[in-house]
């Protein structure tokens, strides 16, 4: 593994992921967190709610240290895991719910898990009988002991041990307050929080380690686009990726602000809660915002209270979709991200010029250091030229989880992430993503990502 790490000189505090629910119920008890149908949860409900599961999972023998695999749709439970997971010293597996049997057994094996929590089913999906297929495969590799299950789908038998969602919180009633406070206490920052799997488009998925640091960079971001407790954020996009996890759900736990959480993207639905809720905040990639715009046409809503949107930009297929944006619901700004250095590691200003904000991908965040590369060479390139894109920050990677031959052909000893990415840095600064290097196509002699060609 590369032992060139950031190493931050200020002696900057670490928040944990576990601190975040109880530091928003000491703020804000009593304003809403989350929206789900006709759910509505405070604040201070969801810090309780995230207590009752944390004590279950010291209940069933969860260790700090120790990695708890989750797959389930956007749900509250979802963001109840989350944040016990990370209370009670765990690390975090989110688990892609587009996965299958395959995947799925992949995932939980490579990364170690000892616990599975999962949902029975989701729409169409039977996730109980993809892990009854699976299941025997999983448990032979020997670190899964224990399922848990929310709903009334049994995942087949086997040698782990199975416990409902119910029993789980019934459990923790045994484990005390002082329990709970001793262990949070002791939870390392600097320690593993998540390992955020990869998409696996050359092979299979591989966990990106991420300790807690990052959330300081989700809070510089909370200044910097000016979110506050009055905000309302529409989260339709799945809590297992970045996206969703950082800068909406961490976002609402830093800020006192809520979250209209839906288990699935549905245009209208979003429409209609943006009118419901009056919602604030709205993110999404081109796609969402083209689905939104359609379905804003077909039949208009009242969106007059969003005041700022996220719309990852700069490839020209993004450009026209973010410019109509502008005037149908509001103003966005554009960011770059990957799983290896965290979401919005570059990030536009709302006073930025719509130029800057729909034709680049953001402005580096304090501390970000760019190089574009010639990836022949590892030449570094002037303003304005593409190639490969390289990242040194305090919120890369720690590495591949269990594979030192990968992490050490992404950073190098210096600390710098080969992101993979086609780039180029402008000369005002702000960075424009031009698509993946291995997608890339020669037309006329010039790279073209796949959609550009489209």
């Amino acid at each position: 593994m590369s032992t060139g790490r950031w190493s931050d000189p200020t002696g900057y505090d670490h928040l944990r992921l576990g601190d975040l629910p109880d530091r928003a119920a000491r703020r804000w008890s009593d304003r809403p967190a989350i929206y789900f149908g006709d759910h509505v949860e405070t604040h201070g409900e969801l810090a309780a709610a995230v207590d009752r599961v944390a004590k279950g999972l010291l209940a069933i023998g969860v260790e700090s240290g120790d990695h708890v695999a989750v797959w389930m749709t956007n749900r509250p439970e979802w963001i109840h895991v989350m944040y016990a997971i990370g209370k009670v010293g765990g690390c975090l597996v989110p688990l892609n719910t587009r996965y299958r049997a395959d995947d799925m057994a992949y995932t939980v094996i490579n990364s170690q898990s000892r616990v599975l929590i999962t949902i029975d089913s989701s729409g169409p999906i039977d996730y109980a009988a993809l892990l009854a297929e699976s299941r025997a495969e999983v448990e032979a590799a020997g670190h899964l002991d224990t399922i848990v299950m929310l709903g009334s789908g049994t995942p087949g038998a086997g040698r782990a041990t199975e416990i409902g969602w119910d029993e789980l919180l019934a459990a923790g009633d045994a484990v005390t307050d002082v329990a709970l406070m001793e262990r949070a206490a002791s939870v390392d920052p600097d320690h593993l929080m998540m390992l955020a799997y990869t998409s696996g488009t050359t092979g299979n998925p591989k966990g990106v380690m991420h300790t807690h640091r990052p959330i300081r960079n989700v809070r510089e971001r909370t200044m910097l686009l000016g979110h506050h407790r009055g905000d309302v954020h529409l989260n339709y996009l799945p809590l297992f990726h970045l996206y969703a996890l950082s800068e909406i759900a961490i976002v609402s736990a830093l800020t006192g602000s809520a979250q209209v959480l839906f288990d699935a993207f549905d245009p209208d639905d979003a429409l209609d809660a943006i009118e419901r809720h009056r919602a604030t905040v709205i993110h999404g990639f081109d796609s969402h915002w083209g689905d939104l715009l359609a379905a804003q046409a077909r039949r208009p809503r009242d969106v007059s209270s969003l005041r700022l949107g996220s719309l990852p930009a700069g490839m020209r297929s993004t450009v026209p979709i973010a410019r109509e944006v502008q005037d149908v619901f509001c103003g966005t700004i554009s960011g770059f991200g990957m799983s290896e250095c965290w979401a919005f590691i570059c990030c536009s200003h709302p006073t930025h010029s719509l130029e800057q904000r729909i034709e680049a991908s953001g402005y580096p965040m304090d501390g970000v250091e760019l190089e574009v590369r010639d990836p022949a060479t590892g030449a570094t390139l002037p303003p304005e030229t593409p190639g490969q894109l390289y990242v040194r920050y305090y919120t890369v990677t720690q590495g591949y989880w269990a594979d030192p031959d990968a992490t050490a052909g992404a950073i190098d000893e210096e600390g710098w992430l080969d992101t993979g990415d086609m780039a180029t840095i402008r000369p005002d600064g702000h960075v424009v993503f031009m698509g993946r290097y291995k997608d890339m196509l020669k037309v006329g002699g010039e790279n073209l990502s796949p959609a550009e060609v489209e």
